[in-house]
């Protein structure tokens, strides 16, 4: 199948403006701009025809096609990244297949991609990767919530990895301490996405719901109008995996570039 992996990327961002150019010190202390580690790991993914940014911005467009990016311009209406990468499809050709990888998420592995395409294979119209936490990224979200910072999303699926909710709260509820010795029993969504053309139209017929608008959370368009996401279990061992949500990511994830070695 013929597959496009689409980057998704505004200049304005009512929690973190100018994100995409925020710039992140890898392991040998060099910065790049996590637009740019975003590229990078996108064309780590094989089996992919094409890597697209999408933007409404200049100055984006500008600094990504400095590096060797290929840029498509997409309105400044699109409201998310979804609808931003249905936006740029009447540029992209015909692909059977829309990888949506938020440029705020430099530490997706390849693999995260790989295992949506092969799971879109089986007939799935949109899929999306879930993480088991691990502890810190569980002490991680706590710890923003209780400072009243809207950081990662949790996701909660049923026994055919139908997901069944999304939240920026830390679901499911846990209501005690969780030795280290335990299993965290909660899913981090990995802001990732793949999608079939014909749900990419389906999804911009339709006006954001209550749900969508009370979380900010563009997938539950789909859920609220019925539209099954498959959740895809996806390991990092000996990875950690976080967004960049809020300035305070910004230690978080180059820590996590320097224990991957990654420049």
């Amino acid at each position: 199948m013929s597959v496009v992996i689409v980057i998704p990327a505004r200049f304005k961002s009512s929690r973190y403006p100018g994100k995409p150019l925020a710039e992140l010190k890898g392991a040998n202390g060099v910065a790049r701009s996590l637009i740019r580690r975003s590229w990078d790991a996108a064309c780590d993914v094989s089996g992919v025809s094409r890597v697209v940014v999408a933007t409404d911005d200049d100055r984006i467009a500008d600094h990504a096609r400095g590096f060797g990016a290929e840029v498509v311009m997409t309105a400044e209406s699109c409201e998310n990244g979804t609808a931003r990468c249905h936006d740029a499809l009447a540029q992209l050709g015909s692909p059977e297949i829309v990888v949506n990888l938020q440029g705020d998420a430099p530490l997706t592995p390849p693999w995260f991609v790989e295992a949506l395409i092969a799971a879109m294979a089986d007939g799935a119209d949109v899929t999306t990767p879930v993480l088991r936490c691990d502890h810190q990224t569980y002490r991680n979200f706590v710890e923003d919530r209780a400072a009243g910072r809207v950081g990662g999303t949790t996701a909660v699926f049923g026994a055919q990895s139908q997901a069944l909710y999304f939240s920026k709260e830390v679901i499911p509820y846990v209501g005690k301490a969780i030795d280290s010795a335990s299993t965290v029993p909660v899913f981090h969504h990995v802001g990732l996405y793949a999608y079939t053309p014909a749900a990419l139209n389906r999804y911009v017929g339709w006006r954001a719901g209550p749900l969508e608008t009370l979380e900010g959370l563009e997938q539950l368009r789909f859920l609220e109008n019925g539209v099954p996401i498959r959740c895809v279990e996806v390991e990092a061992p000996g990875r950690v995996f976080w967004e960049l949500n809020n300035p305070v990511d910004v230690p978080r994830i180059e820590a996590a570039l320097s224990e991957l070695g990654i420049d």
